[in-house]
């Protein structure tokens, strides 16, 4: 359910690569720190679990039990390090237990440290992962003895083992034909300090013991996004920038999926896909608003014939290089602006709110829109109200890893959160970033400071986001302006300093975004603005919006015929 993005190095102004994703899709928002091990591949294995983020909560056939143990919690055991370590007291009053895993794979004598959420986020050799889920034709289920990795823990696992982007797609690779894939279709975007690579994934057999895949490489000068539906198209043949499974062709043309005789080059998104899920343009309205935000002069056209269609391009060349401020930009998006906004029109409310929530009476078959034909749907825009967090990963070639890895994280819905960054050196991350439970309101907790105050500003969003958006850039731009210092220094850095400043700093945001509250609640009390000197300030509602809800037919008469008629100009 997300919107993942990557920017090749001559396209950012400092020369990073970029690796950005929102995970749109709450329910364990939780960052963890996974430390780095040491193994004696001899006598011990790596258990591989499996992904709810895949098809859902699934149940062991031989005890009933959840493989997850429930939705508020993606893992529980010891084997990623004590971050996910659940206490006893817990234990027994949630009556939860370890997660059990589907099978296991060969150990490794040295993992890295990595920091991990839904899917693995960065290692400490700066390898960066982004990921959307996408719709494909086959959708199969885990099985013990045939299909036991998804992309999620596929992430995990490069981010232990690999340094450089390829290298990782080589081992997912080897992984998915050695252990079988289950679960949606996906793509994964895999970025170090020199390239940024796409790769797709799908099953193709219900009761098959391996999978397909593609991936393309993301031009050096590019800017690429992804946001539900698969974007490689054309498989070119003996190219640098193309990788794809010994078997795509061969099972493709099998399953009548692809005929070599019509098109010689394979086509990957109609071939293994039915194209968009949810409703039209849930994806590619996402696709044009990112790329013509990247790239205004491209033109690109916001209605297209069909979820197939060939009118955007995998990359575009940025009219400006980008920034993190610029990537964050995109993902904060409504839409504000062009002919779709949601901060306009009756649904908006009085006060411009783009909330739009989901729970409408025709969902259908999602992931089949040949077959589903909504009566009706709201523009899905980059920033939806159920992100449970967003990060933008940046890898720095020329600068030690410590330093020149980071990712920012932005907790809860991108257009309220605040970007706080983390050196993928760091020896572990702050305790408010490691905790979240959706049951448990936890002051403590930095994602709860994030949702509450987004999900307090829907009452007077226009409002509420100027005083929102004047703490964040002031967070954020002190974030920005330490940074840049540090990327000055090119020694060794100490990792306890980056970690207590990055700690430090996550801190200062969660304190003040819960100072923030406070602040909305007293200065916007009962629909008016209140300060020291001007208490309970009546703002009105814009006329606008009541000529459209009907407060000039109100009780403005002692006659009825009088309010029900009355028009005023």
């Amino acid at each position: 359910m997300c919107t993942t993005m990557a920017v090749g190095k001559n396209a950012t102004r400092d020369g990073s690569v970029i690796i950005a994703h929102s995970d749109d899709d709450v329910s364990d928002e939780r960052l963890i720190y996974v430390p780095a091990t040491t193994n004696d591949p001899l006598t011990e294995t790596r258990p591989v679990y499996y992904d709810n983020a895949s098809l859902g909560p699934m149940t062991v056939p031989e005890t009933g039990r959840n493989y997850n143990a429930g939705d508020l919690y993606r893992y529980i055991g010891l084997s990623r390090g004590t971050g996910y370590e659940v206490s006893e007291e817990v234990m027994k009053e949630q009556h939860l237990y370890n997660s059990i895993p589907l099978g296991s794979i060969p150990q490794v004598a040295n993992t890295y440290a990595y920091f991990d959420s839904s899917y693995g986020v960065m290692n400490e050799k700066q390898l960066m992962i982004g990921e959307c889920t996408c719709g494909a034709k086959v959708h199969p289920k885990p099985d013990p003895n045939k299909r036991i990795f998804y992309a999620a823990e596929l992430s995990r696992v490069v981010l232990e083992r690999c340094s450089n982007a390829r290298d990782a797609i080589t081992l997912m690779s080897t992984l998915i034909a050695e252990y079988g894939y289950y679960g949606t279709g996906e793509t994964l975007l895999v970025g170090d300090p020199d390239e940024a690579w796409v790769m797709e994934m799908c099953g193709y057999d219900m009761d098959g013991t391996d999978g397909i895949w593609v991936a393309q490489r993301v031009p050096d000068n590019g800017y690429f996004v992804a946001a539900n539906e698969f974007r490689i198209r054309q498989v070119i043949l003996d190219s640098d920038d193309f990788m794809y499974s010994d078997n795509l062709h061969e099972v493709c043309e099998k399953l009548g999926w692809w005929d070599p005789k019509e098109s010689e080059l394979l086509d990957w998104l109609p071939t293994v896909s039915y194209g968009e899920y949810g409703h039209p343009y849930y994806s590619l309205r996402r696709v044009w608003r990112a790329m013509t935000k990247a790239k205004p002069s491209s033109n690109l056209p916001a209605w297209v014939a069909n979820g197939y269609t060939k009118e955007y391009p995998f990359a575009v060349i940025p009219d400006c290089k980008l920034t993190v401020e610029d990537i964050s930009n995109i993902y904060r998006d409504h839409y504000e602006g062009t002919e779709f906004d949601l901060t306009k029109g009756e649904g908006a409310g009085p006060w411009g709110d783009p909330t739009r929530y989901e729970n409408n009476p025709d969902q259908g078959n999602a992931f089949e829109l040949n077959v589903n034909t909504p009566r009706g749907a709201w523009e899905r825009p980059i920033s939806i109200y159920r992100s449970g967090m967003m990060w933008i990963n940046q890898a720095h070639a020329g600068m030690p890893d410590a330093i020149g890895g980071i990712s920012w994280v932005g907790l809860d819905r991108p257009a309220a959160n605040c970007l706080m960054p983390f050196y993928c050196g760091v020896t572990d991350l702050p305790a408010c970033v490691q905790k979240m439970n959706l049951t448990d309101f936890d002051m403590d907790c930095a994602w709860w400071a994030f949702n509450f105050v987004a999900n307090f500003a829907t009452i007077k969003y226009s409002y509420m986001m100027q005083d929102l958006q004047e703490l964040r850039a002031k967070l954020e731009g002190a974030a920005f302006e330490q940074i840049a210092k540090d990327s000055q220094k090119r020694e060794s850095p100490n990792l306890e300093d980056l970690t207590t400043y990055c700690s430090d700093n996550a801190e200062r945001v969660r304190k003040a975004w819960w100072k923030l509250a406070n602040q909305l609640i007293v200065k916007y009390n009962d629909g008016c603005r209140t300060s020291s000197s001007s208490p309970m300030q009546k703002i009105d509602y814009p006329e606008p919006w009541l000529r459209k809800t009907g407060y000039y037919q109100g009780p403005t008469s002692y006659n009825k015929q009088d309010c029900r008629t009355y028009r005023p100009e």
